[in-house]
């Protein structure tokens, strides 16, 4: 269970945008292999996760994914390359 603030939300009532966060990170987690980060901003939601050798055997796959959210990128770090999709809440997924 995730000490992030927006994982308990849907207890209170059903929220459709925090379904399909839970949605995307679960998938995410099954094309990289890894569970993904979960970063809550000001009004936002970030998903990040590593650019692994499975999800590059799973890109296409996941590029639908990405568009879940409000915007996407792909950042290099000291640690190699992440994948991020950001979900700004209120606000719909990418046009």
């Amino acid at each position: 269970m995730s000490d992030s603030p927006w994982a308990d939300r849907g207890a209170v009532a059903y929220d459709p945008q925090i379904a399909v966060i839970h949605s995307a990170s679960a998938q995410l987690t099954a094309l990289s292999g890894v569970p993904p980060r979960v970063i809550d901003e000001d009004g936002a939601v970030r998903i990040e996760t590593p650019v692994t050798a499975a999800l590059l055997r799973h890109w296409t796959r996941a590029i639908p994914v990405f568009y879940l959210g409000t915007d996407f990128g792909l950042t290099d770090t000291a640690s190699g390359r992440v994948v991020w999709v950001r979900f700004e809440l209120g606000k719909g997924a990418c046009p």
